[in-house]
């Protein structure tokens, strides 16, 4: 009976020693990302003599919200994931969603204490990214099969790559910054006559396991949207 008690008592220590280290990561990841920007800035200004203007590039300022997820799909044409956290902890509509092991997907709408995500896992979310060995971008779509795949589309047939190669976010759009694991190559195909390849990769992120993730808090994200609003018109956020 005792033995059984404290496994009890054991298996809800650990999951609070869980949630604990995650809340622990995010506030390191915070520091890192502080400091790998900080570095940025300082190498690109090292040729320069006043080192007092020295500051973090406005595309690199992300913070982190960590959060758990209460409720998660990954049978539906179309799944979506809940959060803990909304409006009352900053998190908002359009920031993007990671774990440790990659990209998770895009917020799309909030309360003062949830949050819906639009996952990979949807074919609504489209994320941009590139190939870590020569950063050649192409957007990453789910066809609504396997769970653990998705689809990498428009890398025309002049372009070199390997079974197992890194997939990681391009940066070209605000949701997410540059740099982050999306997955691998698993498979790919062309026929004479295709312009395109037809690619498989396989997600970082496993969704049948996904319990803590981290929401991205791109500091500028009003400023950039506005600005683009001006110059592009209204058409750009709806391409991202």
């Amino acid at each position: 009976m005792y033995e059984k008690s404290s496994n009890f008592f054991d298996f809800f220590k650990l999951k609070e020693g869980n949630k604990h280290l995650s809340d622990e990561n995010t506030l390191l990841l915070n520091r890192v990302t502080q400091l790998e920007s900080q570095l940025a800035s300082l190498t690109d200004s090292l040729f320069t003599a006043d080192w007092q203007k020295i500051k973090i590039p406005p595309e690199r300022e992300y913070e982190y919200i960590p959060a758990k997820v209460i409720r998660n799909t990954t049978h539906l044409s179309q799944n979506y994931i809940t959060l803990n956290k909304g409006s009352e902890m900053g998190v908002k509509p359009d920031m993007g969603v990671i774990s440790e092991n990659g990209v998770v997907g895009v917020v799309q709408s909030v309360s003062k204490k949830f949050s819906k995500v639009i996952p990979i896992l949807n074919p609504q979310t489209i994320i941009s990214t590139k190939f870590k060995r020569n950063n050649y971008y192409g957007p990453l779509e789910w066809d609504g099969k396997d769970y653990r795949f998705a689809n990498l589309k428009d890398i025309a047939r002049h372009v070199k790559f390997s079974l197992g190669d890194t997939l990681i976010t391009s940066g070209l759009v605000k949701t997410f910054p540059e740099g982050i694991f999306v997955g691998t190559i698993d498979n790919y195909d062309i026929k004479e006559s295709d312009a395109y390849y037809n690619i498989q990769v396989k997600l970082g992120v496993d969704f049948r396991m996904l319990t803590y993730v981290k929401v991205i808090n791109y500091l500028n994200f009003q400023e950039q949207t506005d600005l683009e609003k001006q110059v592009y018109g209204e058409e750009t956020d709806k391409k991202e």
